[in-house]
């Protein structure tokens, strides 16, 4: 059976969860819908959907199938107007990976923005405070910070980020502020485990850089928690400059031994290469480089 025909009657019976919906979509008798994707179902050797008399579901496989098939489709329809010398729309399925607080805070707000220019596009956002194989997983794109080296990726650089310790004013004129990285020793820190395990804090560049062994009096699973308990004047935190950049702005945080700090990191758009990206990668990358570029360098 065509391969092709089966992914296309599956997409349109998840998306409308209904057999009959998607028969009426797509021009066929429901019959010949449920035929297609058991078909695929039993050449895939898993099932997609769970059929009740009431309503149709995905399973976990289907899940994962629905948005592989998205992108294969737009690939297809992409492919095709390409040869016909038509304009090229982008459509189809895009993934896409980020850290938590910088996808929250302006991956999220993006794509809804794209998903509004491109309404033949679909969007998924995989928020992980770690370094995900997109070739394995099958993300199309992803936001990164700090240094890499993988020769089978493209990168662009879009600006940089400070690693830096923050506390609040109150916390600073009660306890006093730190002038050199000794007096760490005499203060509450804060660490998030979530942003970095390690305990070795990086300082200084070049030929003045060192690191410290640091013991924290608290440590917090994720980077929220840790920046509230400096806002809050309890400690002092690391963190990377963009996720207080408003409470740095507005004085409820301050820097903390700012002269000490390591060289800024670099933040990355991460792709496969690829002979000929697609219409929607390239649409995103061209948006995405204009928008977060200037988020960075504000």
């Amino acid at each position: 059976m065509d391969r092709i025909l089966e992914m296309t009657a599956f997409v349109a019976v998840a998306e409308a969860q209904s057999f009959s919906a998607a028969a009426k979509k797509l021009g066929l008798s429901p019959p010949t819908i449920t035929r297609t994707v058991s078909a695929l179902e039993e050449r895939l050797g898993a099932p997609l959907l769970v059929r009740t008399t009431r309503s149709v579901r995905l399973t976990d496989a289907g899940r994962h199938f629905l948005d592989d098939a998205r992108r294969i489709l737009g690939d297809i329809a992409e492919a095709e107007q390409a040869a016909a010398g038509a304009r090229v729309v982008a459509r189809g399925a895009l993934r896409m990976t980020a850290p938590v607080l910088f996808g929250e805070m302006f991956v999220l707000p993006l794509l809804r923005d794209f998903l509004s220019l491109h309404p033949q596009l679909t969007a998924q956002l995989i928020m992980l405070d770690r370094v995900v194989n997109i070739v394995e997983e099958g993300i199309d794109i992803a936001l990164r910070i700090g240094r890499f080296d993988d020769s089978g990726l493209q990168s662009i650089e879009l600006g940089s980020v400070r690693r830096m310790l923050v506390a609040s004013p109150g916390y600073l004129a009660a306890h006093g502020t730190p002038h050199q990285l000794a007096d760490l020793r005499q203060h509450r820190l804060t660490m998030s485990a979530g942003h970095s395990a390690s305990q070795e804090w990086n300082f200084g560049t070049g030929a003045t850089a060192t690191s410290v062994h640091v013991d924290p009096t608290l440590t917090v699973s994720t980077l929220r928690a840790a920046i509230d308990s400096a806002r809050e004047g309890w400690s002092i935190t690391r963190v990377l400059s963009y996720q207080v950049r408003d409470d740095l702005r507005a004085g409820r945080l301050a820097g903390v031994l700012e002269a000490l700090e390591p060289s800024p990191l670099p933040v990355c758009l991460v792709f496969p290469q690829s002979r000929r990206p697609s219409a929607r990668l390239m649409a995103f990358i061209d948006l995405a480089s204009e928008r977060l570029s200037a988020v960075l360098a504000d």
